[in-house]
């Protein structure tokens, strides 16, 4: 009797190391908070977050990724879901007219919902540094993001979202590019 006890609590404790571990360098769920990604993605979804592609290589423009807004200074359950614009060593400009500048040429993208009304922070070129990255919302207007916080450091950047789960009528991959 006392065997087979102990042989559950290992079991157990096996299983519950093992989920650890996945949430903390695989993947894990996360839901969308508001309306910044419309229309790509809804207040409420509910998403699986690939942390472990990002160890072996670097962000690419257009993936939809979830960060840490403020950093190390932030609130670590706090994390938002944006889409990558700059890469590093890149320059950032957004003008009057809603335009998106990466390196003096107009970013050609289909993602965002509208015209950009305010460009923030980028009104004035910024110059990314080499491990930071400018995120957007495809909500252009209804976006907090690197408009108003500034370049996302590399290691505030939690993963690459996968799959939407939830809601079922709406299962499947997230389109990045």
């Amino acid at each position: 009797m006392k065997k087979e006890i102990l042989s559950w609590i290992g079991c157990f404790a096996i299983a519950i190391i093992a989920a650890l571990l996945i949430v903390t360098f695989v993947g894990q769920r996360v839901e969308v908070d508001g309306h910044s990604m419309e229309t790509t993605l809804q207040d409420h979804d509910n998403l699986i977050c690939d942390k472990l592609s990002y160890r072996f290589k670097d962000p690419e423009r257009f993936d939809v990724v979830v960060i840490y807004p403020y950093g190390d200074q932030g609130d670590k359950s706090k994390r938002w879901i944006k889409r990558v614009i700059g890469l590093p060593g890149e320059e950032v400009r957004i003008d009057e007219q809603g335009n998106i500048y990466i390196n003096g040429e107009i970013l050609e993208e289909n993602y965002g919902k509208e015209i950009i009304e305010d460009p923030g922070l980028a009104i004035e070129p910024i110059q990314l540094g080499e491990d930071e990255y400018w995120v957007m919302g495809d909500n252009r207007n209804h976006s907090s993001d690197s408009r108003v916080i500034g370049p996302v450091k590399r290691r505030n950047i939690v993963g690459k979202t996968f799959v939407r789960i939830y809601p079922f009528s709406k299962f499947g991959l997230i389109k990045h590019q």
